[in-house]
């Protein structure tokens, strides 16, 4: 059955950021639709980061307005972006070196835990039968991005594609409504992005989650995005779909230099 895309699930609306007399981000608007691969592409310095970073609260705009299921905010913190459903990965990997696979994975499962610390602690009653259903829920991952031969192993270890595929899991643990992915193959060989793109498809696929994801790779970006927004030096030069937007002669010359 083709995958469904449904109605505007975030609308960021003239969205500015500045950085003291910097100007990360200038009058941006864009929409995302529910299940759609969203992609953010542009120059370095374009604002890519910046603006997922307004998105999940870890920045917040001088000017503009977020609508997230409906509801409007001019900002949005990181907590309450994660209690909505919004969950991401980023560019340097963010994960506990020490820590295995599964307990990496598990502290994606923290906003779900309803148990106190003691409870936890003891693990007796409720928070012993919390913490099996939040380990089901893991293995689950585990198994859906085909990790199970280093779900013991230290993150620390592994090589640097893996270390990317389990920040993907614990994204995932969360549960997210939309998952933001930033610059998910970076680094990565052939094999392993052919590896990440099937991942990215299948939790677009199989669990309907919304991503947006900022990625270099342009191959990439066109065979796996429903639409695509460009940015250059923190302003909006295109959206649309992937042939809209790399026929566009004010995308080419960005991208080639000419624009300024």
């Amino acid at each position: 059955m083709a995958r469904k895309i449904g109605e505007v699930i975030l609308d960021l609306r003239h969205i500015s950021l500045s950085f003291g007399g910097v100007k990360a981000l200038t009058d941006i608007s864009f929409d995302v639709r529910e299940h759609e691969i969203r992609a953010i592409i542009g120059p370095n310095g374009a604002g890519k980061s910046s603006m997922l970073n307004v998105i999940n609260g870890v920045y917040r705009p001088q000017q503009g307005e977020i609508i997230f299921q409906g509801e409007h905010r001019k900002d949005m913190d990181t907590h309450a972006a994660a209690a909505a459903g919004i969950a991401r990965t980023f560019q340097n990997i963010a994960l506990f070196k020490g820590m295995t696979v599964l307990d990496n994975l598990m502290t994606g499962r923290n906003l779900k835990m309803r148990c106190n610390f003691l409870q936890h602690a003891l693990w007796w009653g409720p928070a012993q039968r919390e913490e099996l259903e939040h380990r089901r829920k893991v293995e689950e991952i585990i198994d859906f991005l085909e990790i199970e031969h280093i779900r013991k192993t230290p993150v620390g270890r592994l090589p640097y594609g893996l270390q990317k595929r389990v920040e993907l899991g614990r994204a995932l643990a969360a549960e997210p409504k939309m998952l933001l992915l930033d610059e998910p193959m970076a680094g990565m060989n052939v094999e392993e992005k052919q590896d990440m793109c099937r991942f990215i498809l299948d939790v677009n696929d199989q669990f309907g989650t919304t991503i947006v994801l900022i990625e270099h790779d342009m191959g990439v970006v066109m065979d796996i995005s429903d639409r695509v927004v460009v940015l250059d030096y923190g302003r909006k030069i295109a959206d649309g779909t992937p042939d809209e937007v790399k026929n566009d002669p004010e995308v080419i010359a960005a991208y080639l230099g000419t624009q300024h």
